[in-house]
């Protein structure tokens, strides 16, 4: 990774798309189906794909991810560069950057919101950043943030959206006694730096963005981007009416389409089917503790969950499910992840074995157990339907229950549930996002399952510091061992992210690391 990068060089990789600039047209609002309403539009103290992706718009970060998703590139930073022993990162911010109120963006906003992201406990997102001890400004325009330690991720963690720059004095004259409050009364009315802005929002219904004024970025026609005037994002979760609703034009884009409609959609004159190369991986999680809700739970054993790996026929749920788009996992983290090992499927279907590993357990008969099914979502519902018919053959009987967003988000954090259906995009161009979540159980117990490994909690501890590449490497294949043999997933498949668009829509981007970027798109009229 290059240590400096000019804004001239800036300004060459954030043009972006090869549009024509006579060919683009401004003006104008998207109308977007979305399966799920976002919960809270603060960037730090929130973990939900339906916020993240979200803020992505309303929040710039000093740098961003390429389009890619494997490197980096400025952002409201023009310049940045690590210092000699790797223990400081120099950034320069872009000249006359302001706010969606339009007061400037200083080196003491920064700073301040750096700070807080870093702040220990504060949001658990806290984990990619805490090597940063402090930042210090001068001028007004260089950032120094200074490290604790060397860290091999910080770079690509400054592109992140819990590192999102805000605005000091607007946050701290929000209602409320704690940074909590201020917190939820700041995400009602969100100030930030990113194109579009909030509108409106009703929630269950409808989040309204326009475009932000301010925006520092340029399109190819050398105006100020966004080329849109607004976003409306509409809740439909139900993905047959977002479908049908896509078709008849009431709606621009949807996202999440169910891939069993994939080949139907591009076979569409109106639509554009486009799958989106990605990080993206589909799981079931399993509640570990050994009592859940007051009752013995069987999912404890590890003998057992590797009982119902073995019993799933993923090359069956992938042509089911899939359609044969998705591809089996051979690690939790997807092949396009940083330092992902492992080139065989994880747990290939042995109905046998599976039998054998449940005697052993001592549940040769089986046992009753429930999964948490997003509502509407046909893929969730054509997995589980699939993983109960095939863990029949163990005498397992899983009742499916059908919820909805907020309800299945609820159980997941409180460790109530028993199994959910899940997925998972990288954020960062990094393994330590992933593994944070998923296997150190410091972070949110390991996908709040309960599991814990204090051999790959030191591993990951370590991993956080390793500037040597191949022992950082040696570190996260012996991590991905013990969490592939012993973890609380179920791994299914990999898959691209299937987003539908009208054809009048041009210059829509859904990166790997799973941001949608609109800051480029336009409509014909």
């Amino acid at each position: 990774m290059k240590n400096l990068i000019t804004a001239a060089l800036a300004a060459t990789l954030l043009l972006g798309t090869s549009l024509s600039a006579s060919a683009l047209e401004r003006g104008g609002t998207l109308t977007y189906g979305r399966y799920a309403d976002s919960l809270f539009l603060d960037p730090v103290l929130n973990d939900a794909n339906v916020d993240i992706w979200i803020l992505s718009n309303l929040y710039d970060t000093l740098l961003l991810p390429t389009d890619d998703g494997k490197g980096v590139q400025p952002g409201l930073a023009s310049e940045y560069k690590m210092s000699a022993d790797n223990t400081s990162v120099i950034l320069t911010l872009r000249d006359g950057i302001k706010f969606s109120d339009g007061s400037p963006i200083t080196p003491a906003d920064v700073a301040w919101s750096l700070k807080r992201a870093s702040k220990k406990d504060n949001g658990i997102w806290g984990f990619m950043i805490e090597s940063i001890d402090d930042v210090t400004t001068e001028g007004d325009k260089t950032v120094t943030i200074k490290l604790k330690h060397p860290d091999p991720a910080i770079l690509a963690a400054l592109t992140v959206f819990n590192t999102g720059i805000m605005p000091q004095k607007a946050f701290e004259a929000s209602a409320g006694a704690t940074e909590a409050e201020k917190a939820k009364s700041f995400g009602e009315h969100p100030v930030g730096s990113g194109a579009f802005v909030l509108k409106s929002w009703d929630r269950g219904s409808s989040l309204k963005l326009v475009r932000n004024e301010y925006y520092w970025g340029k399109g190819e026609d050398g105006k100020a981007l966004p080329y849109l005037d607004g976003i409306d994002f509409e809740l439909i979760p139900d993905d047959a009416t977002r479908i049908l609703k896509l078709n008849s034009g009431e709606l621009d884009g949807a996202e999440l389409i169910p891939y069993s409609r994939v080949a139907e959609l591009k076979s569409a004159a109106n639509l554009d089917m486009q799958l989106f190369p990605s990080t993206r991986v589909q799981y079931l999680t399993m509640n570990v503790r050994p009592q859940v809700g007051g009752k013995d739970n069987p999912l404890a054993n590890p003998k057992v969950r590797q009982a119902m790996n073995y019993a799933i026929n993923k090359p069956a749920i992938i042509q089911i499910v899939t359609h044969g788009v998705g591809t089996q996992q051979t690690s939790y983290m997807s092949t396009a992840t940083p330092l992902h090992t492992g080139d065989k499927p994880l747990y290939p279907y042995d109905i046998a074995k599976a039998k054998a590993l449940m005697k052993e357990a001592g549940f040769e008969k089986g046992f009753s157990t429930s999964i948490l099914v997003l509502a509407g979502n046909q893929d969730q519902i054509g997995i589980s339907t699939a993983v109960q018919q095939m863990w029949s053959q163990l005498g397992i009987k899983l009742d499916l229950q059908q919820v909805d967003n907020p309800t299945l988000t609820k159980q997941y954090r409180d460790g109530t549930f028993l199994m959910r259906n899940a997925a998972w995009t990288d954020d960062i161009a990094d393994p330590s996002e992933i593994t944070s979540y998923f296997v150190n159980s410091k972070t949110i117990e390991a996908l709040h399952s309960g599991w814990k490994s204090e051999e790959a909690d030191a591993l990951f501890e370590a991993s956080q510091k390793e500037m040597d590449p191949k022992k950082r490497a040696e570190q996260y294949a012996k991590m991905q061992e013990i969490y592939n043999s012993t973890g609380p997933t179920v791994p299914l498949f990999e898959t691209p992210y299937p987003v539908a668009l009208n054809k009048r829509v041009h210059g829509f981007l859904q990166i790997p690391l799973g941001n949608n970027i609109f800051a480029k798109t336009w409509k014909d009229k």
